[in-house]
């Protein structure tokens, strides 16, 4: 963290800016206070000349879209606010996010040393949840790195989501094309083959071992071996703990079908979930003592800044600053006493010199990731240093061209110590020339996918061609190699360079093919002994954008796998046409027909193809999708309409005015429930009570306007009204809403939703939630009854027999229903409470907002099986559904449908929709819904509808 400099941004929109925080060779991060809230907020702004790049601004800002989308599952910070540079000018792109005292993966290692097997388990746990949420979306994230996840009090985040954020450096090229370098490479893309959900899988490998071992498994050796070593070697693995060693190997295995997925990685590592494993706190001592280090830096930065003489008090800012960086025990000897004995390594930021031609950043002036303050170490003695470091400075200091190096005219907010070096030595990188040649026009057939692209063998890396650098585990600004070995000219590392041309893409200048006009990740870099990395096919979550090879014939797509812990492949997909109004309700009709109303009419979509059959402007505002014989039967706010499953053409209508004409004005309320032919409901109109006739010498009362509610059983077959019974009204406008809890031969059991409760009722129920029973044939109320202290939004079912099962507190409970006698009790989680449950077969099955799911025998409320999630607490407690064989249980959350099975509890897929990839785009924000129809479980988020195959 360090001072504003002369040409830093003051605000952004409604950002105070307070200091620097992080500087990449891609963005400047600051440390801001919200005007209107007064949190602090973290500032990432892109570099101007990058942000006038239109694939760079693309990215950036569907990345910030990603993280947005992700964060309803826990772990990542959605921003607060993304700047679109029109109001504040063409080069100003930023996001703005949630301040979270946190730090780098990376400096905790150094920090701390290797982290603990619990702390594994739930940095492991967090990472895989996220990439869980990924992977159900068929995308691919692409954002894993030390330096992109951060260790909270709290548990781990991630940063980055996508290869712009999780890269090394970033460039603008001529052409409108951006390259960036990444960290950590796959087998499968040194191979140059498609880097796929399992190549997350490896990365996240890769940095378990980091985290337990403190160095990536791949980095012994000599550096122009790197390559080879990720596609054939064995991971070093001796030092992780024996525990997770077998699942780490699992995921560092070079057949990518080999791998888990991350629903399982999960699993294994944390079964109650990542937040379910770190309550109580999670971070080793001295970790914790750093977080909260930074924290109060930047409270203190917060402090000072609200004083009124701001500027003339930056020293006294520096000084508060390190008096709390003092008063933190253990925190100024944080750095272990072996981080001399660790080779210097340069830090990712520092590799600017092929972006930025005579660029040199001084060691004591790169601020550190997640608000660490001060300057490097000093270089390690036995790197000799690089020819034209001096000449560089000198360049940097006198010309600025907004890389990083230092301000030597600002203060700098002290730090506690050094930085700790960076033992993680990128498993390899491949430097890219700066100024490349251009790629020869080759014929469609020798280019193929997959294939190596070809490069002048003078400008191999390792070679003396002009330009070329050392790349493989070094790194330097100034031309040095890995390990002190130098290299020729400005080379720089960090991984592949990746070209992200703008679409219409540029034709090369070669004359060769012309690039598609979709977004391409092409890769044009080549490695040790002329192996050119990439050209395989990726869906990068960041961005939306396939990444496909330059080839003029792509190979075909190969179907996709399924994986366990993937959703299998949809069947289809049915998107609701943006242009009408957002779907209301949802519902199944003969298994043949997914019924789907909004406020403008009903549509109606095949169930065997997903294609749109009809629509039709009378259903709409209709519920429920129901069998009236060959009809379908759809119950709308004024109206019951029978329709025609062909066309969806009106062949029967009754009008509620018209159908029940002693109730003049019936006003209807949803469904309450239905039974084969059967349907009940609510419904209420008003009349008036004539006031009595006053006595001698007294004034008249006005009449009286009364709500009279009704509880009725209509026929939908029969067309035909079965009986009605008088019910208390509800609150205004008076018609009281219920639900059928159970249905018996004799009787049906439901409750009155408690939002149309009167003052009144809630008064005289004392805080208890009440259940009625009514006979079936007649409709005449049997009694009212509570159970234990089950409130009125308590979630409750009940079977054929006579049996609820209600939430108690934070238990589930079961009663008889007649005589309210406890049967049995369930213990939940503390803290948590129990949702509506679902009776099938044998079993209750549970749901609580603790995202704890269930099977309890229905004899003795024995739990069967009890499995997470996997998702942080976020809303209630998920809905549950049960496919039509009943082998498989689907929990629907606002974050994802999981799938288990219903006998033992197998935890076999998630899915989540993350919306679309247009950065302008909606963001979605409904909850998940799932309905059971035949061989299939459809799943609709908002406007979208996927078909899945169930057993």
């Amino acid at each position: 963290m360090e001072a504003l400099r002369s040409e830093d941004p003051r605000r952004f929109g409604r950002f105070t800016v307070l200091a620097r925080f992080q500087e990449t060779a891609s963005a400047v991060r600051y440390v801001a206070r919200d005007t209107g809230t007064g949190e602090t907020a973290v500032i990432t702004a892109a570099r101007p000349a990058l942000a006038a790049v239109p694939a760079f601004r693309r990215r950036f800002e569907a990345e910030a879209r990603t993280a947005e989308r992700l964060a309803a599952g826990g772990w990542v910070a959605p921003p607060l606010e993304t700047g679109d540079g029109e109001a504040e000018g063409a080069e100003l792109l930023w996001t703005a996010a949630g301040y979270v005292p946190a730090l780098p993966l990376a400096d905790a290692i150094g920090i701390a040393g290797p982290l603990p097997e619990r702390a594994l388990r739930i940095l492991g746990a967090g990472i895989a949840e996220i990439l869980s949420r990924v992977h159900a979306g068929g995308a691919v994230l692409q954002g894993l790195a030390p330096d992109t996840v951060l260790l909270a009090g709290d548990g781990p985040r991630l940063t980055a989501f996508g290869p712009l954020g999780a890269a090394a450096t970033a460039e603008a090229r001529l052409g409108g094309q951006l390259s960036v370098r990444l960290g950590y490479l796959t087998p499968e893309q040194v191979a140059g083959k498609e880097a796929g959900a399992p190549s997350d899988l490896f990365v996240l490998g890769l940095l378990l071992a980091y985290a337990a071992t403190g160095t990536t498994p791949f980095t012994e050796g000599p550096p122009e071996e790197a390559a080879r070593r990720i596609a054939e070697a064995d991971p070093e693995l001796d030092a992780v703990p024996e525990e997770l060693r077998t699942l780490i190997a699992g995921c560092l295995a070079k057949d990518p079908a080999e791998r888990p997925t991350a629903g399982t990685v999960a699993a294994e590592l944390a079964l109650e979930g990542a937040a379910g494993l770190a309550r109580g706190g999670w971070l080793p001592e001295r970790l914790a003592a750093a977080v909260a280090e930074q924290e109060a830096r930047v409270r203190a930065l917060e402090g000072a800044w609200e004083a009124p003489a701001v500027a003339d008090s930056v020293p006294e800012v520096a000084d508060a600053a390190t008096e709390v960086a003092d008063s933190v025990p253990g925190a100024a000897d944080a750095v272990p006493e072996t981080a001399d004995a660790v080779p210097a390594v340069a830090d990712a930021v520092t590799e600017t010199a092929d972006a930025v031609p005579g660029n040199a950043v001084p060691g004591d002036a790169v601020p550190q990731e997640g608000g660490a303050v001060g300057t490097h170490a000093p270089a390690d003695p036995r790197v000799p240093p690089a020819p034209d470091a001096t000449a560089n400075a000198s360049a940097n200091a006198t010309h600025d061209t907004g890389a990083i190096g230092e301000d030597r005219g600002t203060t700098r907010f002290l730090d506690t110590g050094p930085k700790p070096p960076h033992s993680d030595r990128a498993t390899t990188q491949l430097a890219l020339p700066h100024q490349p040649p251009p790629l020869p026009a080759v014929p469609a057939h020798q280019h193929t996918h997959g294939s190596p692209a070809p490069y002048p063998a003078a400008v191999l890396p390792g070679s003396a061609g002009p330009g070329s650098g050392q790349g493989i585990n070094g790194r330097s600004s100034s031309g040095q190699g890995a390990n002190g070995q130098g290299g020729n000219g400005q080379g720089s590392s960090g991984g592949p360079m990746v070209a992200l041309p703008l679409p219409p893409a540029p034709t090369p200048p070669s004359g060769g093919p012309a690039l598609d006009r979709r977004g391409l990740l092409t890769v044009a870099a080549a490695a040790v002994g002329g192996l050119v990395v990439g050209g395989g096919a990726v869906a990068v979550i960041g961005g939306g954008e396939s990444a496909v090879a330059t080839d003029a014939k792509p190979a075909a797509p190969k179907p996709r796998r399924t994986l366990p812990g993937q959703p299998p492949e949809p069947r289809w997909i049915y998107a609701h046409p943006s242009s009408e109004s957002a779907p209301l309700t949802a519902a199944l009709w003969q298994d043949r027909l997914l019924v789907v109303t909004s406020e403008s009419q009903a549509s109606a979509v095949d169930l065997r193809t997903g294609k749109r059959v009809w629509q039709r402007a009378d259903a709409a505002d209709g519920q429920a999708a129901l069998t009236a014989g060959d009809l379908c039967f759809v119950a709308g706010p004024t109206e019951f309409l029978w329709l025609a499953p062909k066309d969806g053409a009106v062949v029967h209508r009754l009008r509620y005015a018209d159908g029940f004409t002693d109730l003049p004005g019936l006003q209807v309320g949803r469904l309450a429930g239905h039974s084969g032919t059967v349907v009940w409901f609510t419904g209420s109109h008003t009349v008036t009570v004539k006031a009595p006739k006053p006595k001698k010498g007294k004034k008249q009362e006005p009449d009286k306007k009364v709500v009279q509610a009704h509880l009725f059983a209509y026929d939908i077959v029969r067309r035909a009204e079965l009986w009605r019974t008088p019910v208390p009204a509800g609150r205004a406008p008076g018609t009281p809403l219920y639900q059928v809890v159970a249905e018996r031969p004799a009787d049906i059991l439901v409750r009155q939703e408690p939002s149309t409760l009167t003052p009144a009722d809630v008064k005289a129920a004392k805080g208890k939630g009440s259940l009625r029973c009514f006979d079936r044939e007649t409709g005449k109320l049997q009694w009212t009854k509570q159970y234990g202290t089950a409130g009125p939004n308590a979630g409750i079912a009940g079977d054929e027999s006579g049996i609820l099962y209600a939430s108690v507190g934070a238990d589930l409970q079961s009663f008889e229903a007649d005589t309210t006698k406890p049967l049995w009790r369930v213990t939940g989680t503390e803290g948590s409470y129990f949702g509506s449950p679902l009776v099938a077969g044998p079993f209750v099955h549970t749901t609580e907002r603790s995202q704890q799911i269930g099977a309890v025998e229905r004899e003795t409320g024995r739990f069967v099986w009890r499995r997470s999630t996997e998702v942080p607490v976020i809303g209630g407690a998920p809905a549950l559904t049960v496919s039509t064989t009943g082998e498989t249980l689907f929990a629907a959350d606002a974050a994802q449908v999981t799938a288990f099975s219903a006998a033992d509890g197998e935890r076999l897929w998630k899915f989540q929709d993350i919306g679309v990839a247009d950065p302008k785009g909606e963001t979605v924000s409904a909850p998940y819904r799932a309905l059971a129809s035949g061989a299939n479980v459809i799943v609709q988020r908002a406007r979208s509808f996927y078909a899945f195959p169930v057993a």
